[in-house]
């Protein structure tokens, strides 16, 4: 996958997507990631991209034409037109399900970064194929999310992790978070190792992590458990642990 980025702060994104599993991930060529500075897409010597909205308010709009003339530029390059993805507020909020999908979706994905009070909504209406957030927040810049996205949808790619299991078995992926999880000492203040854990008993190593992640999933967000994909025996567990939990608050 190539994903690019059309942001007024390319070495902001850089510094992130240069390091660690992504930075590894981009020089083996699993991933390529291209940051793009608009203002080489601009008019005048000033290399200006923005301007005052029509109808006054405060701040400043980015331009439709260099944002145009950008991603032109880059389908050039690609030889084909990638999707292309607006960071904003408004959007869809992403989730691992919407990565998962875009991962397997998409060779080819541009990511815009907003700035000042966003864009021209012409370029929304004729350029953009969707719009995308992570949170119902505002930041100063579109910057930070595209890195975040960028980054949830590398992981997703053959090749950056050093197996599939590393996001199969993780928060979100199958529907619930992740079981709680133990490294060296046995003791540490006080607190022990799940006994389980020491066992060597695969399977049941493997059945107490799927219990517990439908606890912590139950604890921390039972909305998740509706769509989550649970057997009847499952479904019998948490069943119990759910009437534990109001026999506790009861009480």
């Amino acid at each position: 996958m190539r994903i690019d980025i059309i942001t007024l702060f390319p070495e902001m994104c850089e510094a992130v997507l240069s390091e660690s599993i992504i930075g590894r991930a981009r020089k083996s060529g699993a991933v390529e990631i291209v940051c793009h500075q608009l203002r080489d897409f601009a008019f005048d010597k000033h290399r200006r991209v923005d301007d005052a909205p029509y109808g006054g308010g405060m701040g400043m709009l980015m331009m439709a034409e260099p944002i145009a003339l950008c991603f032109e530029s880059i389908c050039e390059e690609l030889g084909t037109r990638p999707h292309f993805v607006y960071m904003s507020p408004k959007g869809r909020v992403i989730n691992q399900q919407v990565v998962r999908e875009m991962s397997q979706t998409y060779e080819n994905v541009c990511i815009l970064c907003g700035h000042y009070e966003g864009v021209d909504q012409r370029v929304l209406d004729t350029l953009v194929d969707e719009e995308l957030s992570i949170g119902d927040y505002v930041l100063t810049g579109g910057e930070l999310p595209a890195v975040v996205f960028a980054d949830a949808l590398c992981r997703m790619l053959p090749g950056v992790l050093s197996s599939d299991e590393c996001f199969e078995l993780e928060s979100h992926y199958g529907g619930l978070l992740e079981y709680p999880q133990y490294t060296r000492p046995e003791v540490w203040r006080g607190e022990t190792v799940p006994s389980v854990l020491m066992s060597g008993h695969h399977a049941n190593i493997e059945k107490w992590r799927r219990e517990q992640a439908i606890c912590e999933t139950a604890r921390l967000r039972p909305d998740m458990l509706e769509s989550a994909n649970l057997t009847d025996k499952e479904k019998v567990f948490l069943k119990g642990i759910m009437a534990e939990d109001n026999t506790s608050s009861d009480t």
